[in-house]
């Protein structure tokens, strides 16, 4: 086995035995860092330390990373005026918050035989919503559900 001493030196390819006396000797763990290589790598060292460094380093990588929340409105194709108001409202703070907005439009009954006034209702939306948010997903019909995505600009 190729064997690295603590500072990152090569020792050389010695037999386990050795190595395993050699970290022993200094107080420290022999750890297999690379098994599939010809010889495989083992590095001596504090494995304990390693395992907290990693720790930490996953830690500060997460809380780095940003997650894009979806938001979601539901509406309908027979809604009023102050109603739609207030769900783009409500849309908006979403939208300046950061998340990712999804507009769903339920159809019941027979309005599935006027899904174009589905299509209209969804145009006005992106147009109250056009200084705030750019279309992201086009709208697309699954089942009795109009369904859209908006990102923040």
């Amino acid at each position: 086995m190729r064997l690295v001493g603590l500072n990152g030196d090569q020792i050389g390819v010695v037999p386990i035995e050795e190595a395993r006396a050699q970290a022993e000797s200094d107080g420290l763990d022999l750890v297999e860092v690379a098994p599939k290589a010809n010889p495989p790598v083992a590095k001596v060292m504090d494995f304990g330390k390693f395992r907290y460094d990693q720790q930490k380093r996953t830690r500060e990588n997460k809380k780095k990373q940003h997650t894009v929340a979806v938001k979601e409105v539901r509406i309908r194709p027979s809604i009023g005026d102050h109603d739609l108001e207030t769900k783009m409202n409500n849309a908006i703070k979403f939208l300046k918050d950061g998340s990712r907005l999804k507009i769903s439009l339920r159809f019941r009954g027979r309005e599935m035989s006027r899904q174009d006034l589905g299509t209209l209702l969804l145009d006005r939306v992106v147009e109250i919503l056009s200084d705030y948010a750019v279309v992201d997903k086009s709208p697309v019909i699954e089942g009795r559900v109009m369904t859209m995505f908006l990102m923040p600009k």
